[in-house]
């Protein structure tokens, strides 16, 4: 089935940036009404009134700057803390009181939103260096500091840096989580890959090798090569196949992670697992099966089937060309069974373990493994002597589940 590569992007920051748009919308607002509440107090009102003509042009048309970090550029983030500067600045000149009585400045919070982008577009160095900025500018607006002015100098000062933190840690964070994910993503796509190599090419070295052992002469040269190819294989599959791609990251976006998916197709559409089980079935294999359809997700029932094979082939392989097998699917209101046993000579106690140290992984990855992908179960039971038992289980929807389903 083909497959597509979709690219998953995680920002915890992007939030935060929604909120400094609004926060900017609001205090500039909050600017605007603290003149207009109080003009008489100003000397110089057509000062106030063009500063804060300017400054609510620069929060209106700049709002897309504070949208992501990728707008929030370094010449923006000087520009408009320079804004924010001028306008306190500009107060002892618009009200002769404010170094005698503590009242706002113009741009009153508004400045706050200036530092803000500044930690959230550098983490806590450039919130301290802009609210320093900014606790100079108000401590020469004052000439004499009061104890509310330090007050509130210091609250920005640490709150900005204490945001600028918080988000230098989340991008730290997403980093991780995007790291995790994509070597999750790829483990996945490795064992797919793993089990088909072990149904298809590893199987067919296996048998070459036998059988050019068994004809000699340059039959034997043949399969010596093929043994070879096998075990340089197997150590691959073992090892890993796919070397994970690198992590990128994009601030404005945050970080980046690349997942391999099945294409759109029609997984869901039930299948009848008889069908595919039906032409496994011959004069030494036994297919016992319900008399009605036994329909399973179609993802689901081709990986089945395919363990059922691999089943088979470990029975092939392994027990002699003359040993026998049964397969019985059973199907049940919330799951189906599928067992398969032979007659066989059984396993040796420890060589499962011992065939996965070789990197043979025809039940680790091409049973087990399809089973856990479909959040089922494996179970295998053999005694020496007395032949091998499979038991593959997947859990499926109720019966009336399924029937409302098909009502869709």
């Amino acid at each position: 089935m083909a497959k597509r590569e979709r690219v998953v992007r995680m920002s915890v920051e992007q939030p935060l940036w929604r909120a400094l748009t609004g926060y900017r919308v609001l205090t500039m607002v909050y600017a605007v009404l603290i003149f207009a509440t109080g003009p008489d107090r100003y000397e110089r009102p057509w000062v106030a009134v063009g500063y804060l003509a300017v400054l609510c042009v620069w929060t209106l048309a700049t709002l897309p700057k504070v949208a992501s970090a990728a707008g929030c550029t370094k010449r923006f983030l000087v520009a408009d803390l320079t804004l924010a500067l001028t306008g306190i600045l500009l107060t002892p000149l618009v009200d002769a009181q404010a170094q005698s009585v503590d009242g706002p400045t113009l741009p009153t919070i508004w400045t706050a939103g200036s530092v803000l982008a500044y930690a959230l577009k550098g983490g806590w160095r450039w919130a301290g260096l802009a609210s320093s900025l900014v606790a100079v500018a108000n401590i020469i607006e004052r000439a004499h500091p009061t104890r509310d002015t330090v007050h509130n100098v210091i609250l920005v000062w640490v709150a900005s840096i204490a945001i600028g933190y918080v988000v230098e840690v989340a991008r730290a964070s997403e980093r991780t989580l995007a790291r995790a994910l994509e070597i999750e993503a790829a483990t996945r796509e490795r064992e797919r890959l793993a089990r088909d190599i072990h149904d298809s090419v590893l199987q067919v070295l296996a048998m070459v090798q036998r059988r050019g052992t068994a004809l000699g002469g340059e039959a034997a040269e043949l399969g010596r090569m093929a043994g070879e190819q096998e075990v340089a294989l197997r150590a691959l599959v073992a090892g890993g196949l796919i070397r994970t791609s690198h992590v990128s990251e994009d601030e404005s976006e945050g970080a980046v992670v690349r997942v391999v998916e099945v294409d759109d197709a029609p997984d869901d559409a039930p299948v009848d697992l008889r069908t595919l089980l039906a032409p496994r079935a011959g004069a030494r294999v036994t297919l016992s099966d319900p008399g009605v359809p036994v329909p399973l997700p179609s993802a689901a029932a081709r990986e089945l089937a395919a363990a059922v094979g691999a089943a088979l082939d470990n029975v092939r392989v392994h027990a002699g060309a003359d040993a026998r097998a049964w397969i019985l699917l059973e199907d049940w209101d919330d799951e189906v069974v599928v067992t398969v046993r032979d007659d066989g000579p059984g396993i040796p106690e420890g060589r499962l373990a011992e065939a996965e140290g070789e990197g043979r992984m025809g039940v680790a990855l091409s049973i087990r493994g399809r089973l856990r992908d479909l959040g089922g179960t494996a179970e295998l039971i053999s005694v020496p002597g007395q032949g091998t038992e499979v038991e593959l289980k997947v859990p499926r929807p109720s019966r009336d589940a399924r029937g409302k389903a098909g009502e869709k």
